[in-house]
């Protein structure tokens, strides 16, 4: 319904009506943002990227021809226009210790649901898990940062990630492999897990 609903809308826009644009933008504004968030360390340069990732869908749309799901080809060109942001601007944390909106982070819930924990050790120990997985994931090759981003913070499926990224589903399930086995190696030792375990 979703699909059909987003087809509708962008058909809209291809025949002019601006105003169906407008409801793409309002659906995935904030997804968009968190996405480019996860890039950028500044929330007033990620704003910036997001609008500039709309007004580039925007002006591309008319060469959307519903070969993928429409938040699928939004999302490449996020990620494409935060990547070459990068290149000037320093990336965010991965895991803020601090986020603003943490029940919308649904990724690693196990280090949020220690931050849960009321006692000095717990926060502590929370505290250096966010940050080793922030350090693992800043130094992942960007591909597999993408990658594993896509799949753990947006929940996407290989074969979206895979139309995202413009590489085939074999290389997507390779890429995510290899960012999770980097960053178990990282975490093992805090977090009692033996070199057969990942997590």
């Amino acid at each position: 319904m979703q699909d059909r609903s987003d087809q509708a809308l962008v058909q809209r826009v291809q025949n002019g009506d601006q105003q169906a644009f407008a409801l793409l933008v309002a659906k995935y504004q904030r997804r968009i943002f968190r996405l480019i968030s996860r890039f950028v360390a500044d929330p007033a340069s990620a704003e910036d990227i997001a609008q500039e990732t709309f007004l580039r869908a925007y002006r591309a749309i008319g060469n959307f021809r519903g070969d993928s799901q429409f938040y699928t080809w939004l999302y490449r060109i996020a990620v494409n226009t935060a990547k070459r942001s990068a290149l000037t601007c320093a990336r965010s944390p991965v895991f803020p210790e601090n986020s603003q909106n943490p029940e919308q982070d649904e990724t690693f819930s196990r280090q949020e649901q220690l931050s849960s924990m009321d006692t000095p050790e717990a926060v502590m120990a929370s505290r250096e898990l966010v940050n080793a997985v922030n350090a693992a994931m800043e130094e992942l090759p960007e591909e597999l940062r993408s990658a594993i981003m896509l799949r753990e913070i947006e929940g996407l499926s290989y074969e979206e990630i895979s139309h995202m990224l413009g590489c085939p589903v074999g290389t997507v399930r390779s890429r995510i492999f290899r960012a999770r086995e980097s960053i178990a190696r990282r975490l093992r030792p805090l977090l009692g897990t033996r070199t057969d375990e990942r997590w």
